[in-house]
Parts: C-alpha cells; sequence; structure tokens
C-alpha cells in the first residue's frame, strides 16, 4: 500500500479557544497550497482508492479540495486517530484497517503526524520529520517499516511550477 501523509494546509492563526479553533478554515493561501500538492499528485497519476482525514475542518477541506483535484469521488472519511490529540498507536490501527488499499490519503495535524511518519519509517522512534502546513509525503508500507519515497512542500512545488511557467528562451520578435 502507498501511504500519502498529507498536514493540512495553512489556516491562518490559531485560535485561543479550542471550542474555536475547530472550526478554523483554509485560508487563501491554504486552498492554493491544496491546488499544487492536487496538481502535483495528479501529475504523478496518483488515483486514491480512499481518503480519511480528521475532524477538524481545515483538515476535511484539504482533504476534499486534494481529493478533487486528483479526481477521488468518494466520500471523504473522518477519524478521531488523525485529529490532534489521536495516538500513534490508533495511526497505526488505522493504517493496519487501511492495508487492502492500493493508494490511501490520510490528512492530520501537528505534532502527532511528524511523529506517526517517523515510527512508519524508523520503528525506534529516532527519526526526526518536518512537515511543513501542505507537505505530502509517500510511503510504501506493503512492509514495515514502511520506506519512505519522497516528500515535498508546497514551497518547493511553488518553485517548481513557476519556474516551469517561464519560458526558456527569451522572446524575440521579428516583425
Amino acid at each position: 500500500m502507498n501511504l500519502y501523509v498529507l498536514r493540512h494546509a495553512s489556516a491562518g492563526t490559531r485560535r485561543a479557544n479550542p471550542l474555536v479553533d475547530v472550526k478554523r478554515p483554509l485560508d487563501k493561501e491554504g486552498k492554493q497550497q491544496c491546488l499544487l500538492v492536487g496538481t502535483y499528485l495528479s501529475a504523478l497519476n496518483v488515483q486514491f482508492d480512499r481518503v480519511v482525514s480528521s475532524p477538524l475542518k481545515r483538515a476535511l477541506q484539504t482533504a476534499s479540495l486534494v481529493g478533487t483535484e486528483t479526481g477521488y469521488d468518494g466520500k471523504v472519511e473522518i477519524s478521531q486517530a488523525l485529529s490532534p490529540e489521536g495516538s500513534v498507536q490508533k495511526l497505526h490501527d488505522l493504517v493496519h484497517s487501511l492495508q487492502s488499499c492500493d493508494n490511501v490519503l490520510i490528512v492530520g495535524h501537528n505534532p502527532n503526524l511528524p511523529i506517526f511518519l517517523g515510527s512508519l519509517i524508523a520503528p525506534s522512534g529516532r527519526t526526526s520529520i518536518r512537515l511543513r502546513k501542505g507537505a505530502v509525503a509517500r510511503i510504501d508500507c506493503t512492509r514495515l517499516p514502511g520506506t519512505l519515497h519522497w516528500l515535498v512542500d508546497p514551497r518547493i512545488l511553488r518553485g517548481i511550477y513557476s519556474k516551469a511557467a517561464k519560458s526558456s528562451l527569451p522572446k524575440t520578435s521579428r516583425k
């Protein structure tokens, strides 16, 4: 199984009240990050069998936007294991329940996603991985420990796409 681990995109400033923070939506930059990540995954011909998200609004929006960009037409599933309070063990149980799928996207939060990602590829727990907002990683979980194939964040994608959009040849006109 290919597991795509995605940290939710930018959602502005954290709210002091946890009840309000749960409903914090993506901001303009976050929506652009989702489109970049979705376009990147679509260019790689990634098609998800399942998309699972944290119940928080910003994670659900991220999962929905990236799923739409990749052509996913199923329902985004919600799992408490991906919430900020989720434990590494609950995340491992979730991944184990998804083993029958080929490509799965999970969307969650810091600090548990980077810890979980590290535990998948280095069970000793001595791995430190930084997941910026909107960053996505691909892990082959056919056998554990998993193999990290790549990790990309939106800043890298923005740089790649801006360079690709520019012409490599100077524009000259002979009229």
